[in-house]
């Protein structure tokens, strides 16, 4: 039986040639024919592939979809995404609308006591929430004085940056404490203790005093928390500590900053909080008094042991390799001395050790570099205009650490340098000989 021949387009014989003949199979008497099962034939049935960007008639690229739709998976995680984000909005403002007090509001003066670069930019900081509040500085310096009042610009330290209308200064210890709110210390620790002494008769017993100061006191190894109460002769004196990784020109720059409020006074930590916040200010609050302090302390030490490590171009592994180690010296102590480990990977721990090991602006890397580099530690204390507290506070660290028996081999280095008794390099060489133990 002949193939019926197709009708149409003669190029259809390339792709779809006549069929074969069907075979016969012969039998006695009979011829059978085998007929396959051939479905009817159709244009629509055949899947054309895509054209070939080479072909005759498609002379450009196949266009691709530049935005092409996410797929369900990815649709899925984006909306989990935004829905947690949205959760946490609003469970940010719901706590900022119960957390409201009048604590700013019935604030009429607040006093800083020392007229550096911190206790300035929290004056200003603080007088830049309430037009009306009178925040006035106890300085030494007349001439700092005098400017600040006439020209409202501590030329010293911020002379780009003009203070708030209602921040004045005084001399006078009496005019300064007189009806005052708060309290913010921020005396050099070593200074402190005598400076307090000599005020005392003026402070109020129930005057809340808020320490920025950061480091021990050389000879008898106390904290804040202990000179303040005792230098005032007031074991009841409200107290607490500010601490957390913060520049005072970041702060006068408004750039946003987190730092944390610890005091044994829940209720006293809440108001400071609440005084201190801003937008560009965020304050977190701990009862840990020690464990921020400590850390305080400490990491001025740390980063003076970071600034010799650059000074000496040893590289981006030693200096991750030190501050490691130095991290794990200051858990040792600080849990030794009743802090909690969780305080110290905090803001006033990790976060404080983070910004003064690594960044130029610190005062304690930049001796230290300074000392790497070969200078001698005279040269550079009388050539810097702030305090470095990590060079008194590195022999009382050492101290303590004897006392609570712990081993502390960065800072221990980091003292005997110091003292000039050993040399940073000699110091390297002895750390990086110490026997290989188990990391804890």
């Amino acid at each position: 039986m002949a193939a019926a021949p197709l009708v149409g387009d003669r190029s259809l014989f390339t792709l779809f040639p006549p069929p074969i003949p069907r075979p016969c199979l012969s039998l006695p008497g009979k011829t059978l024919m085998l007929q396959p099962a051939v479905k009817p034939f159709s244009l629509r049935s055949i899947s054309c592939p895509l054209p070939c960007p080479s072909a005759a008639g498609t002379l450009d690229p196949v266009p691709v979809d530049e935005n092409p739709k996410p797929r369900e998976g990815g649709r899925d995680r984006r909306r989990t995404v935004r829905i947690a984000w949205e959760k946490l909005v609003r469970w940010s403002r719901s706590w900022r609308s119960k957390s409201k007090t009048d604590v700013v509001e019935r604030t009429k003066k607040v006093v800083v006591l020392g007229g550096g670069s911190f206790g300035t930019a929290m004056a200003a900081h603080i007088a830049s929430k309430k037009a009306e509040m009178e925040v006035l500085i106890l300085v030494r310096d007349e001439d700092v004085c005098r400017a600040i009042n006439e020209t409202h610009f501590n030329r010293k330290y911020f002379p780009e940056h003009m203070l708030p209308e209602n921040v004045f200064a005084t001399i006078n210890a009496k005019d300064a404490l007189l009806g005052a709110d708060f309290c913010l210390h921020a005396v050099p620790v070593q200074c402190s203790s005598s400076f307090l002494e000599g005020i005392s008769q003026h402070v109020d017993p129930k005057l809340p005093f808020i320490s920025l100061s950061k480091g021990l006191e050389l000879n008898t190894l106390r904290m804040m928390s202990q000179i303040i109460p005792q230098a005032l002769r007031n074991p009841r004196q409200p107290f607490v500590v500010l601490s957390g990784p913060s520049f005072a020109v970041e702060l006068m720059k408004k750039l946003p900053t987190a730092m944390v409020v610890a005091s044994k006074d829940k209720t006293l930590a809440g108001t400071v909080q609440q005084l201190l916040a801003s937008p560009h200010l965020r304050i977190s609050s701990s009862s840990d008094v020690t464990g921020v302090e400590i850390a305080g302390a400490l990491k001025n030490v740390l980063a003076i042991a970071a600034g010799i490590v650059e000074g000496m171009n040893l590289g981006n592994n030693c200096m991750a390799a030190l501050v490691a180690q130095g991290c794990s010296e200051i858990r040792w102590l600080a849990t030794k001395m009743g802090a909690k480990a969780t305080t110290l990977t905090g803001l006033s721990g990790s976060g404080d050790i983070m910004l003064t090991c690594f960044v130029n602006l610190s005062r304690n890397r930049t001796v230290g570099l300074r000392l790497g580099s070969g200078e001698r530690l005279d040269d550079i204390m009388s050539s810097m205009n702030q305090v470095a507290e990590g060079v008194t506070t590195a022999g009382a660290v050492i101290a303590l650490a004897q006392k609570y028996h712990v081993k502390m081999p960065v800072l221990t280095a980091v003292a005997r340098i110091i003292d000039n008794e050993l040399t940073p390099k000699t110091a390297v060489l002895e750390l990086m000989g110490l026997p290989q133990v188990e990391e804890v």
